[in-house]
């Protein structure tokens, strides 16, 4: 059986929904204040870094903060903090600032409200519902069809590195596999990594290639959808157990693609029945009228159903389905009164300031004595 996670009913400071920081955490990491770390202390999945919420000096910034474990390679860990910066996909959550060269190694994000997989189980009482899990497959899948069409492997996806927010996961994490041991030598058992979602072939010191992505991620979903990385068959979904099964595969080469996943786990839109219209013949988007072509740089959210007509990365893979990702519903309530509640915990810590001390009004001279006007003289 593979690691649990418990199922507190409350969520403390240490898991980031609280305004204070844990005993022993550092109080200024770079050029920011800590105000609580992200991450429970009593939580049985390894984390792949130290993570907490902080603020600038001046206070007009909030991040999510980002340092090494104890014994990490401090080089490593910021190079691939720097090639994170770079990293596509709808839940990656690029890194925004580094640590300066020669100062204590340590990466930066914009904040928004976020918890952490393992919490969210946390805070729901259990395993996540089908849907949830199923929303955070395929958006984790899509992002791992973006990394690996970068010739890259994420090498440290794990359910730790997932955060889900309002708006859906993010990935953290990169490269904790590479950061925790080199090739070559074995990896079982080091920091910062979970056994049950770290593939065999790189625990046993091979080098991390994409499908091993896969395999974490079955492992993931199955900590998502029974709270255990390496469940039994039997303890999975019944509509689960075949795709996460086909990911947990020792045999790297008998795992399915990112693309496969993908279109397996993205919810299907629904097709209402439409009155029959003449056929006309398929318009090219050169056909259309300038008002009714996208425009190559609109804005565009990686769960929108209409993304933008422009070439990609990603146009050799397989289209994405039209509906998005993220179904009404898709987050438990439980959990987004959990973010809100962390979200007003940050607010109130940034605003609890010292208090500034009472300016005393300058004193005022006494007025010089005004000598006495001389009476005028009296003219008969």
């Amino acid at each position: 059986m593979g690691t649990g996670t418990g199922t507190g009913s409350g969520v403390g400071v240490d898991s980031g929904t609280g305004s204070g920081t844990r005993e022993g955490s550092p109080r200024w990491i770079g050029p920011y204040a800590v105000i609580t770390a992200l991450d429970r202390s009593s939580a049985r999945i390894p984390v792949p870094e130290r993570r907490y919420i902080a603020r600038s000096a001046d206070g007009d910034r909030t991040v999510l903060l980002g340092a090494p474990l104890p014994g990490a390679d401090a080089g490593r860990f910021l190079a691939e903090a720097d090639v994170s910066r770079y990293l596509l996909g709808p839940a990656s959550w690029p890194v925004t600032e580094l640590a300066a060269p020669g100062d204590s190694p340590w990466h930066a994000r914009p904040y928004v409200p976020a918890l952490p997989l393992p919490t969210a189980l946390t805070v729901y009482g259990g395993p996540l519902p089908e849907r949830t899990v199923r929303a955070l497959g395929a958006a984790l899948a899509e992002t791992l069809l973006a990394v690996h069409g970068q010739s890259l492997a994420y090498a440290g996806l794990s359910p730790s590195a997932v955060v889900l927010r309002a708006d859906g996961p993010r990935l953290t994490g990169f490269g904790a596999v590479r950061i925790a041991g080199p090739d070559g030598a074995s990896r079982s058992g080091l920091p910062g990594l979970e056994s049950g979602s770290l593939p065999p072939e790189q625990a046993a010191g091979g080098h991390p290639r994409p499908l091993g992505d896969v395999y974490a991620l079955g492992a993931t979903l199955a900590y998502a959808a029974t709270g255990h990385t390496t469940p039994e068959r039997e303890e999975l979904p019944a509509a689960l157990r075949t795709v996460i099964g086909r990911c947990l595969t020792r045999d790297p080469a008998a795992r399915p693609e990112p693309a496969e996943l993908l279109a397996e786990l993205a919810p299907q839109p629904s097709q209402p029945s439409q009155p029959s219209q003449p056929s006309q013949p398929p318009q090219s988007p050169q056909s259309l009228q300038p008002s009714e072509q996208p425009h190559p740089s609109a804005p565009y959210s990686p769960y929108s159903p209409h993304p933008p007509y422009s070439p990609t990365v990603l146009d050799s893979a397989p289209p994405t389905p039209p509906a998005s990702f993220l179904p009404p519903g898709w987050l438990p309530g439980r959990v987004i009164a959990a973010l809100a509640h962390q979200s007003a915990s940050v607010l109130a810590a940034e605003l609890r300031l010292p208090p500034v001390p009472p300016v005393a009004a300058p004193a005022v001279p006494p007025m010089a004595a005004v000598p006495p006007i001389p009476a005028a003289p009296r003219q008969d």
